[in-house]
């Protein structure tokens, strides 16, 4: 009876862990096809990045007018001496 049953344990446990081994094993395959980023994740990432290049855009712009307005400020200094 007891061999019976520490059978059953071991056939038992050896499924288990060849379940586990399988879902490891799909789980690292998955990850190395990706790169372990998710699409939603590389969208997200793309949207971000397409956002601070539009910031960056945004602010070099900004520094070429205030570049100019500070070129326009100079001249008028130096009309009104």
């Amino acid at each position: 009876m007891h061999g019976i049953m520490f059978v059953g344990f071991f056939i038992g446990g050896a499924i288990l862990l060849i379940a586990t081994l399988g879902l490891v094993l799909i789980g690292i395959i998955r990850a190395a096809k990706t790169g372990g980023i998710s699409k939603k994740e590389k969208q997200t990432h793309a949207e971000e990045t397409r956002m601070i290049q539009d910031i960056f855009n945004g602010l070099s712009k900004m520094e070429e007018r205030i570049e100019a307005l500070e070129t326009i400020l100079i001249e008028r200094q130096k009309k009104d001496r």
